[in-house]
């Protein structure tokens, strides 16, 4: 990803979670959202210059139709030698065509190659469909969960982990 790709990888986030998150999370906050606001956001984090690994799946005749981010687990501010899978969308409409399952490919040999001993990722309890992604991606739930709320509302996530072959994770 360049800084370039920050407009569409926004319209990726934002139409991903509209699509993914319907009935999940208050329809408020997913009509609120703005593609403008997030890629200012996504150009000040990619500015910023951080441990966090953008990757852009592409088409020519399409652009930008997936995005994902991952680098170190975050726990209590510090930051440990597992990895952790931030993020991983694809453009609605794209779904089921591979787009996800390259990008997540990609992912897991990068992450292995910079020492992650495995890579975990949180997703929300009753996303049944993302929750399928993960497992057939080698994931599996590790028991751990949080208590997530959006605009008041409960929407508990659940934190998936995979091995990727190296050291056992501290």
């Amino acid at each position: 990803m360049t800084i370039d790709d920050c407009e569409a990888v926004a319209a990726v986030r934002v139409r991903g979670w509209q699509s993914a998150y319907a009935g999940l999370m208050p329809q408020a906050h997913l009509d609120a959202m703005d593609i403008a606001e997030d890629a200012e956001r996504r150009r000040g984090f990619f500015a910023e210059g951080n441990e966090v690994v953008n990757l852009v799946a592409e088409r020519a005749d399409l652009g930008v139709i997936g995005w994902a981010a991952y680098g170190p687990y975050r726990e209590n501010g510090r930051r440990l030698a597992r990895g952790e899978l931030y993020a991983i969308y694809v453009l609605p409409g794209r779904t089921g065509a591979g787009v996800g399952r390259a990008l997540m490919a990609e992912v897991l040999a990068r992450a292995a190659a910079a020492g992650h001993p495995d890579l975990a990722l949180w997703v929300l309890k009753e996303n049944a469909s993302a929750r399928r992604f993960y497992a057939r991606a080698g994931f599996r739930p590790d028991g751990a969960e949080e208590p997530f709320e959006m605009d008041g509302a409960p929407v508990p996530e659940v934190r998936y982990v995979r091995s990727l072959g190296g050291p056992a994770a501290r």
